[in-house]
This record gives C-alpha cells, sequence and structure tokens, in this order.
C-alpha cells in the first residue's frame, strides 16, 4: 500500500551544500536516487532495470502526485517504497513534501520520470546539480507539455531525446545528452512517441549513472563528461 502524505506533512529539512558532481564517498556505495512519476512510469522501469553497483545508484524510493498510476504497481513488484505526495495547490507546499519524503528515504538525488508538475525553487536548494529531467524533443526545441505533438504540427524532420539538470525555468536547465531521430512522413503522435521512448529508455538510466558515478560537472550551460 502507498504512503500518502499533503505537500506539507513531512518536516522540512535542508540537503547539503551545492556542489556541480554527485558521487559516491567510496567506489562500493551507490547513489541513492528518488525517482518521480506521475502515470505509466515506462522510464521508471528502465531506472530499476539498470539500477544496482555497476550502475552506482540504487532507487530510495518512487514518489507520486497521484494515486493509482501504473508507476506505482512497477515500484511494488520491484519492492521499493513508494509514497503518494498529493498536489495541494500551492506550489512551495507541494515541493517541500517531494523533497521531505526523498530526503527522509536518504535519498541524494531526485529523477523525474514522467513526473507531470513543476518543482520550486526550494527543490534547487536542496538537491543542487542533482535533479534530472527526460524530455521527447531536442531542447531547446520545443518545451513544455505537448513536445511530440508540437514537433508533428511544425513539420520538422528530425528530433530527439533529451536529458538535463533541472534549473528553475521549464525544460531550460544544462543539457546532459541528447540523441536524434528521424521524423517519417506517416509518424502520428503513437509511432513518434513509441520510437521516442526506446531512446529514452536506453539514454535516461545512461545519464542518471554518469552522474551517480560523479562523471558529470556542470559549468554554466554546460555539462562536462569525464
Amino acid at each position: 500500500m502507498d504512503r500518502a502524505i499533503s505537500g506539507h506533512a513531512l518536516n522540512h529539512r535542508r540537503g547539503t551544500a551545492e556542489t556541480s558532481t554527485l558521487a559516491p564517498t567510496t567506489r562500493e556505495r551507490t547513489i541513492r536516487i528518488a525517482v518521480l512519476v506521475s502515470g505509466s512510469g515506462t522510464n521508471l522501469q528502465a531506472l530499476i532495470d539498470h539500477a544496482g553497483e555497476a550502475s552506482g545508484y540504487s532507487i530510495a524510493i518512487v514518489v507520486s502526485d497521484r494515486h493509482g498510476v501504473r508507476a506505482l504497481d512497477r515500484a511494488r513488484s520491484a519492492g521499493m517504497p513508494t509514497v503518494v505526495v498529493e498536489w495541494s495547490g500551492d506550489r512551495r507546499e507541494f515541493t517541500t513534501g517531494v523533497c521531505d519524503a526523498a530526503a527522509e528515504a536518504g535519498a541524494d538525488a531526485l529523477v523525474l520520470a514522467g513526473f507531470m508538475r513543476i518543482l520550486g525553487p526550494e527543490a534547487l536548494t536542496r538537491f543542487p546539480n542533482r535533479i534530472l529531467n527526460i524530455h521527447p524533443s531536442l531542447l531547446p526545441a520545443f518545451p513544455g507539455k505537448t513536445p511530440v505533438a508540437d514537433t508533428l504540427a511544425h513539420g520538422v524532420r528530425v528530433t530527439g531525446v533529451t536529458v538535463h539538470f533541472i534549473d528553475e525555468r521549464v525544460d531550460h536547465g544544462p543539457i546532459v545528452s541528447q540523441e536524434s531521430v528521424m521524423v517519417e512522413a506517416d509518424d502520428t503522435e503513437f509511432t513518434l512517441h513509441q520510437r521516442l521512448h526506446d531512446l529514452e529508455h536506453r539514454l535516461y538510466p545512461a545519464a542518471v549513472s554518469a552522474m551517480a558515478q560523479g562523471r558529470l560537472r556542470v559549468e554554466g550551460r554546460k555539462v562536462i563528461w569525464s
């Protein structure tokens, strides 16, 4: 059964000082991540499948903003703790609830996987350069909620997937990785989504692993891999 809390139910607890890298204190330790979800959880499943010592990360908790989504079923099937932080109508209160749920589970970073809420500034303070998102377009093209529909409506020939760090603006943070896919003349939103999902399921675990292993360094708008 999922643990349910309101946006303000947990005690507020600040994170560590800002850093541009995230790495285990020893090579034997994996970084613990909180995965934030809102829907079917296919990217969550890809992260579950790749988690472990070799990847450098483990999943501490799965946080959803709503009950009854498939992603929670996937988490339970994998034996992972879950919590629902219900949308309160107040972004600051909601953000505190999400960050507290992650902190209480011992998470070092947040990974958004189909999470349909915008986190407030507190998340950036508590998890600096430790919040990843994945978006189905080649940012900065087509940010927002309908990137695949926008791609088709604009008649572009090439689109793709972007993994990026979260900053104070929507779909705007420093880009970690991108990969492209051709848009076919007969593509629909469904068929294009399917090909983009295939990219996401490969690209996202690799980016999360790189962050967990301390192989990403943020310098302004650029992310340097090592």
